[in-house]
């Protein structure tokens, strides 16, 4: 056993593991038992914190106890998305179970962007891919990769549809294929046409209607103008569950619309793919089932760590054709049947095994209770929005398709509203953010993590009509 400062070497001997793994696991107990009572935000001693973990390592060893001690500290300042009180954006569980797939992952140290170095590993990761695309509805032989998140899912899902669809020499400049999102889509789908080589102004933005959804018709017409002015129009993206709103688009008629037009249809579910898993959900997502691409967020409603992104496509061989690559030095490597090469299916070479923090948490757990949960989160949901709008005092416009709602004082403008908001967060009890709706601000409440019950959902009704 070392003793305190006794210098480590960088393999650690096994007694050692042991006893450094046992405080760092009783720290994250005691972190996790800790999260009902602590507050949803705090700023109080970042300057300290900030200027005690900027020093640099020193030459000499450190104390673990120590410094795992100067972690938990720093990891108290700002916004505790871990906690019951994190009612803004979208809040992400961080599943204990999927850290600790992570701690036997990372330790694992498999490389998985080709399937020859860890092949029943990769079979792991793509077993989860292929679950996952037959609850979205997608036909035998979908498939994917688990990435960092919905961004860079997303750019893989633009650089395959642009391969696909205008091919591989896409137009001189100006680049003439054509995008059609909403003001309510995702800006990572506009970052990534940019990374993708297409100006901002290939980027069309399609109508709203009065709820807020993708208006189809106008979709039509602007496809069709474009068309006649000699452009590309290439890809339409629906969404399932925006931003802003949790907004659901019409699905259905837009995956009709694309296919009739000949264009890739690519939704993002990265905040409203976990509710597939509920009957409510899929109601919600019908017409999901048409899509070429669709880009999840596990890390938002699957409740698992940061860092967790889903891409599914209808074809993989899709991925590939506009991904693969290689080299001489490759020349040792072969393919394993029935296995892909996540390398070639997206614009990760070098890439860590990432299917363990889905795979032991789905079936430690069972996806019953991930069902349970989610559906829980919608009757919570259902609860805020039904309670505020029968407030007199505030204007809460629309009913929510998923787990998110805006709500803002009646008759007040910006100024008051941001004081709400202010007021609200001041508590540290809870913490919500705010958005921007037809030039309003509006207050933003999502009910989404798994440590959000009932008792903390009605603490934050109590909270918001005492500073109403």
């Amino acid at each position: 056993m070392t003793t305190q400062h006794e210098p480590l070497p960088l393999d650690l001997a096994p007694d050692t593991i042991v006893e450094l793994g046992r405080q760092a696991v009783e720290l994250v107990a005691r972190q996790v038992a800790g999260l009902p009572d602590a507050p949803a935000s705090d700023y109080r001693d970042v300057t300290r914190l900030s200027a005690l973990v900027s020093r640099p390592p020193a030459d000499g060893p450190g104390d673990f106890a120590a410094l795992i001690e100067t972690f938990r500290q720093a990891a108290e300042q700002g916004v505790n998305t871990a906690g019951p009180g994190y009612l803004a954006y979208f809040p992400a569980g961080g599943l204990v179970s999927a850290a600790l797939a992570e701690l036997l992952a990372q330790a694992a140290n498999r490389f998985t962007g080709v399937a020859q170095t860890a092949p029943a590993l990769v079979a792991m990761e793509e077993g989860v891919l292929a679950w996952l695309a037959g609850r979205f509805g997608l036909p035998s032989g979908a498939g994917g990769l688990v990435t960092t998140g919905a961004s860079a899912a997303t750019l893989s899902a633009v650089v395959a549809a642009r391969h696909d669809r205008l091919g591989p020499s896409f137009g001189d400049e100006p680049v003439n294929g054509t995008l059609y999102v909403t003001e309510h889509t995702h800006y990572s789908l506009a970052k990534a046409a940019q990374v993708a080589g297409f100006p901002a102004g290939r980027v069309r933005v399609v109508p709203t209607t009065a709820d807020l959804r993708m208006d189809a018709g106008a979709a039509a017409s602007m496809i069709a103008a474009d068309r006649a002015a000699g452009l590309r129009p290439f890809l339409l993206a629906g969404t399932a569950g925006s931003t802003s709103t949790g907004t659901v688009d019409p699905l259905g008629e837009l995956g009709r619309l694309a296919r009739e037009q000949g264009l890739w249809f690519h939704v993002d579910a990265a905040y409203g793919g976990g509710f597939q898993l509920t009957s409510r959900g899929r109601a919600a997502l019908a017409g999901i089932e048409a899509a070429d691409s669709i880009t999840f967020d596990p890390h938002k409603s699957l409740f698992l760590p940061y860092g967790t992104g889903v891409l599914l496509v209808r074809d993989p061989a899709v991925l590939r054709a506009a991904h693969a690559g290689g080299g001489r030095y490759l020349q040792d490597l072969h393919e394993v049947a029935g296995l892909p090469d996540y390398g070639h299916l997206g614009v990760e070479l070098t890439r860590e095994f990432r299917g363990l923090r889905l795979w032991l948490p789905l079936h430690l757990h069972g996806v019953r209770a991930f069902e349970e949960e989610l559906e829980e989160k919608l009757d919570l949901a259902g609860l805020v929005h039904r309670e505020l709008a029968g407030d007199p005092r505030l204007e809460v416009p629309w009913e929510p398709d998923l787990t998110v709602v805006l709500f803002r004082l009646r008759g007040s403008g910006d100024e008051r509203n941001r004081r709400l908001l202010a007021e609200i967060n001041a508590t540290r009890r809870i913490y919500l953010s705010s958005t921007t709706i037809g030039g309003a601000f509006y207050l933003r409440l999502c009910v989404l993590s798994c440590r959000t019950g009932a008792d903390r959902v009605k603490e934050a009704l109590r909270i918001i009509r005492a500073a109403c």
